[in-house]
């Protein structure tokens, strides 16, 4: 078996240990494990109670890496996600103390708990991969993925992110409800957040940056940038959206595109493997227009090369 063989079969084994923790929700575990391999930063807008919190950090075990969990509230100030420097006065100094952002894996749950203020702040760390305090700046880890959860913009206290913000997130997911027979399940089984202690390792963050690595030298023929060129001008012109997908839009597409496509064995990617991640990286960029989603809206007006 090939490098890329043997990478897909090791990512396939990450998406069934997931599967044993977030049950009946594979099409959410591998669109989450594909944004991950893209680079990108996930949000996951939600009710309460259905996975969001279990999945991030059972993702963080099976792929070995550093975790943290903060939990956004409206009096919290940037300077608790960032860091802050410190007075010394035994040498009369400021040190830097950092703050939870400075780990491979980041929850930030309920970000739209916070105040604007607060969300820009970890965001433009997000984009900039840095923090920079009093003059001074400090990487953040490699690799480094945010995970995002917001409630639904219906419910009091919440601040909605601006559609610029919503920009920097490569994917929105839903988990949503588990279907009857799946609930039944878990109800009988229990919570399955005491197997979290459990999970062993099946990489480390030297084997991700290796694959994030190889997902981005995944083949796009010619044809390819093509079609997905043209989605992002039907989405300017011809569809009913306004301003349309960005130009950091169709470089994600591809990206998540590249991913999925080695994430199922392929070493070229697909049209289908751009149908399959569209939704999860245009609908928080478009929404839906008169009750159809901009994804369906994208694929029946684009032709497939």
């Amino acid at each position: 078996m090939n490098d890329h063989g043997s990478t897909t079969e090791r990512l396939r084994g990450v998406v069934e240990a997931l599967s044993e923790i977030i049950v009946g929700k594979h099409e959410v575990i591998e669109l989450a494990l594909t944004c991950l391999l893209a680079r990108g930063h996930l949000l996951i807008e939600d009710v309460p109670g259905v996975g969001k919190t279990t999945l991030a950090h059972a993702m963080a075990r099976l792929l070995g890496l550093e975790y943290q969990r903060v939990q956004f509230t409206s009096d919290m100030l940037p300077a608790d996600i960032l860091g802050v420097s410190v007075y010394d006065r035994e040498d009369g100094s400021f040190h830097f103390h950092k703050g939870p952002i400075f780990t491979q894996l980041l929850l930030a749950d309920e970000i739209n708990r916070a105040t604007p203020k607060t969300q820009s702040a970890l965001l433009e760390a997000m984009e900039e991969h840095q923090v920079t305090a009093d003059g001074h700046t400090w990487p953040l880890p490699h690799p480094f993925f945010v995970i995002a959860t917001q409630n639904p913009l219906h419910q009091i206290g919440t601040y909605p992110l601006p559609e610029s913000q919503l920009d920097r997130f490569l994917m929105r997911l839903r988990i949503g409800y588990p279907d009857p027979q799946t609930e039944r399940r878990l109800l009988a089984e229990g919570d399955r957040r005491q197997q979290l202690e459990e999970l062993l390792p099946l990489a480390d963050d030297h084997t991700l940056l290796a694959w994030q690595e190889e997902a981005a030298r995944v083949h796009v023929a010619p044809a390819l940038i093509d079609y997905v060129q043209a989605l992002l001008q039907f989405s300017r012109e011809a569809g009913p959206w306004q301003p349309g997908l960005s130009p950091r839009a169709g470089l994600g597409l591809l990206a998540a595109s590249r991913a999925w496509a080695l994430l199922h064995g392929e070493t070229r990617v697909l049209p289908d493997h751009v149908q399959a991640v569209l939704g999860a990286v245009v609908d928080h960029r478009l929404g839906s227009i008169d009750g159809v989603d901009s994804a369906r809206g994208l694929i029946e007006g684009v032709p497939v090369p």
